[in-house]
């Protein structure tokens, strides 16, 4: 994959006691596309920002859809990239 945006959110950072808020990545055919580090942001609304950055990228790279985690719990997905 190409390198996608690094979150532009300033100073940001996921407190230690916060649950994390990240994308799993999903190929056309809904298998999850596995990466060495999930990006992992402080509230869902950078998880949201960022999506709106790098999807263009992401979907170059071969994600299809989105599903957006907050820890283990999932909020949303699968989310569609495909412009409709």
């Amino acid at each position: 994959m190409t390198s996608t945006p690094e979150p532009a959110f300033g100073s940001s950072v996921r407190k230690p006691d916060q649950v994390p808020w990240w994308w799993q990545l999903l190929d056309a055919d809904g298998r999850v596309i596995s990466v060495e580090e999930r990006t992992e942001f402080p509230t869902r609304s950078d998880a949201e920002t960022w999506l709106g950055e790098a999807y263009p990228d992401l979907f170059e790279d071969g994600v299809v859809s989105v599903t957006l985690f907050e820890g283990d719990r999932e909020v949303y997905g699968p989310m569609s990239l495909e412009a409709g």
